[in-house]
């Protein structure tokens, strides 16, 4: 059994900063890849950014200059630095796994809510 939890979710205004946390526990094996995904009302989850275990960054458009992303393999742990935010950030937040050597599984988030708004 392997749990995903988000974290750091909220309210912020426009400019301001929030950062996320996402947590793996339970029966991980090998950890590849981790990322963050984001999906508004009426719209697809779209990617926001991920990270390999090895460090390597792949970020969605909205998100370049803007967020990084970072991960402590130590504590199975990725994290998503939002900077200079936008009202059209807003979305919830899902927080993806992908677990195995060879075959691999995909493990999500139970989602967090960001909201961006004066």
């Amino acid at each position: 059994q392997v749990q995903v939890v988000e974290s750091g979710g909220g309210l912020v205004q426009p400019g301001g900063s929030l950062r996320l946390s996402c947590v793996a526990s339970g029966y991980i094996g090998s950890i590849s890849d981790m990322g963050w995904y984001r999906q508004a009302p009426g719209k697809s989850r779209d990617l926001v950014a991920t990270i390999t275990r090895g460090g390597r960054t792949d970020y969605g458009d909205s998100a370049k200059g803007r967020f990084t992303i970072s991960r402590d393999n130590a504590k199975n742990t990725v994290y998503l630095q939002m900077n200079s935010l936008k009202p059209e950030d807003t979305a919830v937040y899902y927080c993806h796994v992908l677990i195995g050597i060879g075959i691999l599984n995909n493990y999500w988030g139970q989602g967090t809510q960001v909201t961006v708004s004066s």
